[in-house]
């Protein structure tokens, strides 16, 4: 549960030229190269699409791409193999469908929320821009409260409030987060205005805004730890951090899964995808009892049950008042 390294070395992105490009958002074991093979695009007239990206070698899980006009990864019809990160809406979203035709097309999926790498999902002919029922930035369906009311209450935090509380998130990634914190919120009776201002200023502390996924490091140094219970070989890399707030190590892994209804120890990349990075981390808040230090208002006492100490403590609590002034 520590915070992601080297968060602010990241540039942020420019503003889309909706005309010229869309959006895409790079997948775990995606590369440049790759990504503008599956596009049909010349490798530099991606990188000219993006000039943000200093180094042609270093993308990021949940990084934004422009993708330049008339460029479409994967084509209509076929089939498309699920990648480490992905949601039905993203795949839906990737290839102009809406959720509705492509889970139409897919009975054998029992539930939407619950894909696996490898998978193979058909796909069906595709919309125009826009017509899709999934919002951009790729979130997957979730069960719970709708938007919320402004004021900050048992609904929750609406997508304009979360972009009060983090500036730097786009309009369709507030959208996107919004619901999946509300639910996780509801699920965990973080439901009083102090309660979500608290924890929804950890994560965005603890995600750099709700951008990064997943740990930068391979996980390598948490090998053998068995502390953590990496008591298998492999276990560092498999059970490194992933989530809003980093959930780590294979008995953390097994913990959270079995409290959720979640099969993380042989899927641990579950724990990236937005929907359930929030109910992990809904769970970790009340399991250990955070909603009692921050209704006595104690954000430091927080953080340290969030942190295990109060690294980036200035940071957090900038969150913390902008999340205070917009839920309240």
């Amino acid at each position: 549960m520590n915070p992601i390294s080297a968060v602010d070395q990241r540039p942020s992105l420019p503003a889309l030229d909706a005309e010229t490009a869309r959006g895409l958002t790079v997948q775990y074991g995606d590369t440049l190269s790759g990504i503008a093979a599956s596009l049909g695009v010349p490798l530099d007239r991606l990188l000219a699409a993006n000039p943000q990206i200093l180094n042609p070698d270093v993308i990021y899980p949940g990084d934004a791409l422009n993708v330049p006009g008339g460029a479409d990864r994967g084509s209509a019809g076929g089939d498309y193999s699920v990648q480490s990160g992905d949601t039905l809406s993203g795949i839906a979203s990737m290839h102009g469908l809406s959720l509705q035709s492509l889970t139409a097309a897919n009975p054998q999926i029992a539930n939407p929320d619950l894909i696996f790498i490898g998978d193979r999902i058909q796909l069906p002919g595709a919309q125009s821009p826009g017509t899709g029922g999934a919002p951009e930035g790729g979130a997957g369906p979730v069960e719970g409260p709708a938007p919320a009311t402004p004021g900050g209450s048992a609904d929750g935090v609406t997508a304009a409030e979360l972009q009060q509380i983090v500036p730097q998130l786009s309009a369709s990634k507030a959208e996107a987060v919004a619901p999946h914190l509300n639910a996780a919120m509801a699920e965990a009776n973080i439901d009083t205005p102090q309660r979500q201002a608290m924890f929804i200023a950890q994560l965005a502390h603890e995600s750099g805004g709700f951008h990064y996924m997943e740990e930068i490091a391979s996980g390598a140094a948490y090998e053998g730890r068995t502390d953590l219970g990496n008591t298998q070989p492999g276990d560092g890399e498999r059970y490194k951090g992933r989530g809003y707030i980093q959930v780590t190590g294979r008995h953390n892994y097994t913990e959270a899964g079995q409290a959720l209804g979640l099969d993380l120890v042989n899927n641990p990349e579950l724990a990236a995808q937005p929907e359930n990075a929030a109910r992990i981390a809904a769970w970790y808040w009340e399991s250990r009892g955070i909603n009692t230090a921050a209704d006595a208002g104690n954000f430091t006492q927080v953080t340290r049950l969030i942190n295990g100490g109060t690294n980036g403590l200035a940071d957090r609590q900038a969150y913390y008042e902008r999340a205070k002034a917009a839920l309240n």
